[in-house]
């Protein structure tokens, strides 16, 4: 059995029911957040849960929880699920109301957290990498902001899906933005760079787990904007989010990145980042 929590009870998840008035369900009117748990330890939670504040600030809803009070409720959903490794999935929204686009005047917002099975990427796929296209990306402009009215990322996601690919990577206005589900790196001459992350782009946490690591290992990197030139002319291409973790991106739209395998630099950032995430395994680190 799964139990998941729901506005204030910790039940199974085949019990669970949100009202059809939800405003969640009706408008998309909500925010969400994804905490990978690897051996029951929330990695890098203080970081999750004040992206999830800048969220609910972004949609002028108030948080309806403080943050000890999301840890302890975190907590006790990690120790009821099976798994050691999870992915703790929660979303708040506006709650029930008129089915009106203003906000209700009194409201109480729904709050639910699933556990979820989190697997490592597979092993072929960090050993020979994977295939992306590019699309333009159509969304609106506040991809800052972690919502749930993810219709344009569902359907940008679902071109890959149709051409066997890992993932969309996004290019707007000739500058490459992100993936559909995840932030993209390049290198190029040498050099890791990253694009700036503006109201364009969703906030990545590994995103800044990697330029840590790059800036401890010393490896030359810059956050700077680029443009669809580079992203084509890069020797390496990668994804990285909460589940891919790093992953090499090897065919862009059918022509091979690089040599048409994993790069050097990214290897190395794998690597570094296997240590960095046993070390939250072993609990000597919360960051």
């Amino acid at each position: 059995m799964t139990t998941v929590y729901l506005n204030g009870s910790f039940i199974a998840l085949e019990e669970a029911r949100v009202p059809v008035m939800d405003r969640g369900f009706l408008f998309g009117d909500g925010v969400y957040e994804v905490i990978p748990v690897y051996d029951r330890q929330p990695f890098r939670l203080h970081e999750h849960l004040a992206r999830l504040q800048d969220s609910l600030d972004g949609i002028r809803l108030a948080n309806p929880h403080t943050a000890a009070e999301w840890e302890s409720l975190i907590s006790q959903i990690i120790a009821a699920a099976e798994w050691p490794d999870q992915g703790i999935y929660l979303q708040v929204t506006r709650g029930v109301g008129p089915r009106d686009h203003a906000f209700p005047k009194i409201v109480k917002p729904t709050v639910f957290i699933l556990p979820m099975r989190l697997s490592p990427p597979a092993a072929e796929a960090v050993e020979h990498g994977v295939r992306a296209i590019t699309a333009t990306d159509y969304r609106w402009l506040r991809c800052d902001l972690k919502v749930t009215s993810l219709l344009p990322n569902v359907l940008l996601r679902q071109l890959s899906v149709d051409a066997d690919c890992a993932e969309t990577i996004l290019i707007r206005d000739g500058q490459l933005i992100e993936g559909s589900t995840s932030s993209v790196f390049i290198v190029l001459d040498g050099i890791l760079l990253a694009p700036p992350q503006t109201n364009l782009i969703l906030p990545g946490i590994t995103y800044d787990v990697v330029l840590e690591l790059a800036a401890a290992a010393a490896v030359p990197h810059q956050v700077r904007p680029i443009s669809e030139a580079e992203l084509r002319q890069a020797s390496e291409i990668w994804l990285t989010s909460s589940t891919k973790e790093v992953m090499a991106v090897t065919h862009l739209d059918g022509l091979r990145v690089g040599n048409g395998e994993p790069g050097p630099l990214f290897r190395r950032m794998h690597a570094d980042y296997q240590i960095y995430k046993h070390r939250i395994m072993r609990g000597k680190s919360t960051a």
